[in-house]
């Protein structure tokens, strides 16, 4: 099992849609995290400073991440899950300068 999390900013006009949007998630897109042998997947939000920022933590239980990440990236459902959510975030000076939008935290600490 491998622990991964990380950090987006959020667009404060967007807080809302992307709240209500996550509060029905399509069980599509769900299906599709899960089939990803993804678990334990979570998404939080904090102001700091006055800014908005997004932490996602999620738990990778199969054996190919890169396969299982193209594969969801592939998925029509997933591509049109992202045309909605993706307007919301405000992806930090390292993923944007990938053209991505989460940018990857280093884990300094765990305890089961």
């Amino acid at each position: 099992m491998k622990r991964y999390g990380s950090i987006t900013g959020l667009k404060p006009e967007k807080a809302d849609c992307y709240k209500k949007l996550h509060a029905a998630s399509w069980p599509s897109v769900q299906r599709m995290i899960s089939e990803c042998h993804i678990q334990n997947y979570s998404i939080f939000m904090k102001e700091i400073d006055g800014n908005l920022y997004l932490f996602s933590y999620f738990e990778y239980s199969g054996s190919d991440f890169e396969a299982d990440m193209q594969k969801m990236a592939s998925d029509p459902e997933t591509q049109r899950w992202w045309k909605e959510t993706d307007p919301c975030q405000l992806p930090l000076p390292d993923a944007a300068g990938r053209g991505e939008i989460w940018s990857v935290a280093e884990e300094v600490f765990h305890q089961d």
